[in-house]
């Protein structure tokens, strides 16, 4: 089983944290082999079975693992003591100050996100494909730190995983019509008559909007269309697995 770990947050004594890959899980097929999500068509044995595997590498109780229903919506969903493994709420954002309690974000394509704030100790993960960009769900979750938790936008620490890129996104021009209408058509290149979007960009540009320094932003530069062998693509392969980003206050 291989993670990735976000240089910003490594040198955190008091935080579990890692985004997965394809490598390490016993699922087969489509879906091989550490296939994280249960509302695709995978074998739910296999897929708890890759949970609790995670779950042993990363040291925490599976059961406390809070991860999502994800709608591609800007819902922040504030974890509660109903939440838990067999009950996630529907939302792309969760958020807490609790300790020992995983959360995790969910994809194939779309970008996995991780918020830490060390000054107030909370952290935060996001969902954010096109849809979750447009609607600007990160400004959602560095509020909910504000508001919620008292936290100053500066203090907070993002990491943003392997995630497709601007080289696979091609998107039509109804797509390139939403965006000019947003503001956010600076994330489009137009190639051969083509448009191909860049979601980092949208997010980078709106964590910064949002009040974070520039230097407390990770950015994967991985594309996980270019590097389906590596991790879970809907572009590149249609029905396929979801990998993670995962983290835990200790």
């Amino acid at each position: 089983m291989k993670f990735y770990h976000s240089n910003l947050l490594n040198s955190f004594s008091n935080l579990t944290h890692c985004f997965t890959a394809k490598e390490g899980g016993v699922s087969n097929g489509v879906y091989s082999s550490l296939n994280l999500a249960f509302h695709i068509e995978d074998d739910s044995e296999a897929v708890n079975k890759n949970h609790a595997l995670l779950a042993d590498k990363l040291n925490y109780n599976k059961k406390t693992l809070v991860h999502m229903k994800q709608i591609h919506s800007d819902i922040v969903h504030i974890v509660c003591s109903d939440d838990n493994f067999n009950n996630p709420p529907t939302c792309d954002a969760l958020i807490t100050d609790k300790q020992n309690i995983p959360l995790m974000v969910m994809v194939a394509d779309c970008s996995p996100i991780t918020f830490y704030d060390s000054i107030k100790k909370v952290i935060a993960v996001a969902h954010a494909g096109r849809q979750g960009a447009f609607k600007n769900i990160v400004k959602n979750v560095i509020d909910s730190f504000k508001s919620n938790y008292d936290s100053d936008a500066e203090d907070i620490l993002v990491t943003i995983g392997a995630s497709i890129g601007a080289c696979c996104y091609e998107v039509g021009a109804e797509i390139y019509k939403e965006a000019k209408e947003l503001g956010v058509e600076y994330s489009l290149n137009k190639k051969a008559g083509n448009y191909y979007l860049d979601i980092s960009k949208i997010l980078q540009t709106q964590l910064l909007e949002a009040g974070m320094k520039k230097e407390n932003i990770e950015l994967s530069r991985e594309c996980s269309c270019c590097k389906n062998n590596k991790y879970f693509s809907y572009r590149a392969d249609g029905t396929t697995g979801r990998f993670a980003g995962v983290i835990k206050l200790n």
